[in-house]
C-alpha cells in the first residue's frame, strides 16, 4: 500500500505541480540516496543555510554537529527549520538556451527539530548517520566514547510536512523550434566511486574491507 503525506499549503508544489511527489516511499528512497542535506532556518533575525550529513530512521530524520554548533543549538530551541537534499540526474539539453533544465530528485521537509537527550537514541542516530554515508561501517570501527558523546549534539526531524519534486526525460522545446538543425537531448550524470586509497598510517597487512570495496550509492 502506498504511504502518502497529505500536502499542506507550505508543501503543495505550486511551480509545476505534476513534478510533485507526496509518495512516502519515495521520499525515503531519495534521502537515502543523497549524502548531504541544507538545513535552512532564522536565529536573531538572520537567515542561514547551513550544509551538513544526516541520516534516516523510518520517519525520523537526524542531524549531528559539535555541541558548541551554534546552529544546532538554534534549531534544537524548536525553531521552523527546512531541510533540503537534492539529486542531480542529469543535464537537459534543448534546441532553445530558454529551455535547458535539469532532471533532479528533490525533497523539503519542513518542521521543528527536537534535540536528542536519551542515550541510546542517541547512538543509534550517530550509527544512522554513518550507516547512511557508508552502510557497513559502524560496526567494523571504535564505537564513540562518553566524552565523543557529550561533544557531539544530535537532533531529530519528523519527516510529517514533508514533499518531493522530480523531473525527468527529454527537454521540452517550443513546438517550432523542434526544426532547428540543434543537437537536443540529455547527459546523465552518476556518481561514480574511485578505487580506495590507504590511510599513509595504516597498519601493515590490513585489506580493503568488503564495504568499502563493493560500496555503492542507493537504497537502504
Amino acid at each position: 500500500m502506498v504511504k502518502a503525506l497529505a500536502p499542506t499549503t507550505r508543501t503543495t508544489v505550486k511551480r509545476l505541480p505534476q513534478r510533485g511527489v507526496y509518495d512516502l516511499d519515495e521520499i525515503h528512497r531519495i534521502l537515502d540516496e543523497a549524502f548531504i542535506c541544507h538545513v535552512g532556518f532564522a536565529s536573531e533575525g538572520q537567515p542561514y543555510v547551513i550544509p551538513t550529513a544526516y541520516g534516516r530512521v523510518d520517519d525520523r530524520v537526524y542531524l549531528h554537529g559539535s555541541a558548541a554548533s551554534r546552529m544546532l543549538r538554534s534549531v534544537g530551541m524548536g525553531i521552523e527549520v527546512c531541510v533540503t537534499v537534492t539529486l542531480v540526474d542529469g543535464l537537459v539539453l534543448a534546441r532553445s538556451a530558454f529551455h535547458h533544465s535539469i532532471n533532479y530528485r528533490s525533497v523539503v521537509i519542513l518542521g521543528k527539530a527536537s534535540v536528542v537527550d536519551d542515550p541510546e537514541e542517541k547512538l543509534e542516530a550517530l550509527r544512522a548517520i554513518t550507516e547512511h554515508i557508508v552502510p557497513g561501517r559502524w560496526d567494523g570501527v571504535r564505537q564513540p566514547t562518553d566524552q565523543e558523546l557529550k561533544a557531539t549534539l544530535v537532533l531529530v526531524l519528523a519527516i510529517s510536512e514533508a514533499s518531493a519534486k522530480v523531473r525527468t526525460g527529454p527537454p521540452k522545446d517550443d513546438e517550432d523550434d523542434y526544426l532547428l538543425p540543434v543537437w537536443a537531448g540529455e547527459l546523465p550524470l552518476t556518481v561514480k566511486t574511485g578505487v580506495p586509497v590507504d590511510d599513509p598510517r595504516l597498519l601493515p597487512g590490513l585489506e580493503v574491507p568488503e564495504h568499502v570495496s563493493n560500496y555503492q550509492r542507493g537504497q537502504k
